[in-house]
């Protein structure tokens, strides 16, 4: 394993090093970084200026030389200096790089998880409605430019919405009416049986939904949102979900670990509020307090032992970690009248503009509702197209497995549906979208620029942007750097992940 991903590194650096000196000469050759100067009208100043930067970047000798002069300061470290600021490059990466982390990890997470299940249900239920309905819109999402769909969602998810917002939050008739038809197309078309029982699931379902709207609409739960009661029986569901996936109801200890660890959770809920409450509630005490909580459920699933109590206490750390996130939420959304009635937001919570508001203080909760509301709209952006890429593959991939032979096999053996789809089928599905995860963080980084520019974040696409416009060599090549590794590392890492989903394939030194 160590010589293998040893070998796998250097050919890595290798490849960097040569896609590096093809962009530095790219870029050498698209024009004078100092054009700006043209801009300065004293003489003295502009002169001072030139020699300062001609020196910062070795523009005195020529392109191939100048890039290993370049290379010599990235590799101790340094990405050199910015012609047109005459600031530090790996300043900007301090202050850029986390900005557009928080926005690639959001989207890049999200498109993973809801892509992978809706390609299990579409393959699952292959040729109904719902695969005629989630193939059309997965089409027609992964046909649009992704700039497209940010001015878009800029004006009907951004300002639209605000104003709804500062209009009371209330549904109309109309959209009610739409989002109950909508529900019971939905509900039709993922029912199966006969005509009569997937007419009446989807009326059912049609009308409950229209009435739950009709609740939420009149009691004010859009500017004022909480999940409240509701924990009780979604905990509750979350329980016997996660026992019904992926250990099955009839596993009574894992059952019993799930029931367990969302009563613990539900029974944490009101002393956890005085820490929430607690002025020195940081980042930090959060993802303590979820790895302890995690480490409940997995504790909660061995102490139960059982026939597979590894499976047990899988189950009890993802019920865990799955009711801590619920509390978490509702925690968020208690802050959120608050966040919206604020003197800064003045009831327009959804932004369309730059990655948080510089000018807004409170605690934790507070700036937390502003960095969700900052990062809504540019997710959702980047994750739509991901999505519909991620959705088609696992649908193919899940096709393909489910009709090898060792599928009819384990149903010949009378096995559950469930652990054949789960144990049998979905993992195996997964190997190939492992291949697909690696390429596609480059493409969600390259999507990341144009959607940083319609929303104006000031994250690394930012940085590569404003050097391209400026022929600023260093800020291009630090962007370049940052996506190059970052892309070679993800698919070294694919490899290994291959090892861990494929017991047939095994990474071994020779």
């Amino acid at each position: 394993m160590a010589t293998f991903i040893l070998r796998r590194l250097v050919a890595s650096f290798f490849i960097v090093l040569a896609a590096s000196f093809v962009v530095y000469i790219l870029m050498a050759y698209a024009g004078d970084p100092l054009e700006f100067l043209r801009e300065i009208t004293n003489p003295t100043e502009r002169e001072a200026i030139q020699r300062s930067v001609t020196d910062a970047l070795n523009l005195d000798v020529s392109p191939v030389q100048r890039f290993f002069h370049w290379l010599a300061d990235v590799l101790r470290g340094d990405f050199g200096i910015s012609a047109r600021t005459r600031l530090p490059v790996n300043d900007e990466l301090k202050l850029r790089l986390p900005i557009t982390l928080k926005l690639v990890s959001a989207a890049f997470s999200l498109s993973i998880i809801f892509g992978v299940m809706i390609g299990v249900v579409t393959a699952l239920r292959q040729y109904s409605a719902f695969d005629y309905i989630v193939t059309f819109f997965t089409f027609v999402f992964f046909s649009l430019p992704v700039f497209w769909v940010a001015v878009i969602l800029k004006d009907v998810g951004g300002i639209r919405l605000n104003d709804w917002f500062r209009d009371g939050g209330e549904l109309s008739a109309v959209v009610i009416a739409l989002g109950a038809i909508a529900v019971a197309v939905l509900a039709y078309s993922i029912a199966g049986g006969r005509l009569l029982r997937r007419a009446i699931i989807a009326t059912g379902s049609g009308v409950a939904f229209g009435a739950f709207l009709v609740y939420l609409s009149r009691s004010g739960w859009f500017t004022n949102p909480s999940i409240g009661w509701a924990l009780i029986p979604l905990s509750v569901g979350v329980a016997i979900g996660a026992t019904a996936i992926f250990a099955g109801i009839a596993n009574r200890k894992a059952l019993l670990t799930a029931v367990t660890v969302s009563v613990i959770g539900l029974a944490s809920y009101f002393p956890l509020q005085g820490v929430f409450d607690d002025d020195s509630m940081d980042l930090t005490r959060l993802l303590l307090m979820a790895v302890i909580a995690i480490a409940v459920g997995v504790g909660t699933g061995y102490a139960y032992g059982g026939f597979d109590k590894g499976l047990s206490a899988k189950i009890g750390g993802l019920v865990a970690f799955l009711v801590g996130l619920m509390i978490f939420v509702d925690r968020v959304m208690l802050e959120f009248s608050e966040y919206t009635t604020n003197s800064i937001i003045r009831g327009r919570p959804i932004k369309t503009i730059g990655d948080r508001e510089t000018r807004l203080e409170g605690n934790f909760w507070l700036l937390g509702n502003d960095v969700f509301t900052h990062l809504v709209l540019p997710t959702i952006t980047l994750m739509l197209i991901s999505l519909a890429g991620y959705t088609r593959y696992s649908r193919a991939s899940m096709l393909e497995v489910l009709n090898q032979d060792y599928i009819r096999t384990a149903r010949a053996k009378g096995l559950s549906e469930r652990t054949v789809v789960v144990r049998h089928g979905l993992r195996n599905a997964l190997i190939p979208l492992a291949t697909i995860v690696a390429f596609d963080i480059g493409g969600i980084l390259g999507g990341a620029v144009i959607t940083e520019s319609v929303f104006e974040w000031n994250g690394m696409g930012r940085l590569f942007i404003e050097g391209l416009r400026s022929l600023d060599p260093n800020p291009v090549m630090a962007f370049f750097v940052v996506v190059g590794v970052t892309a070679v590392l993800a698919n070294l890492l694919a490899d290994i992940v291959y090892s861990v989903l494929d017991p047939r394939i095994r990474i071994t030194d020779s």
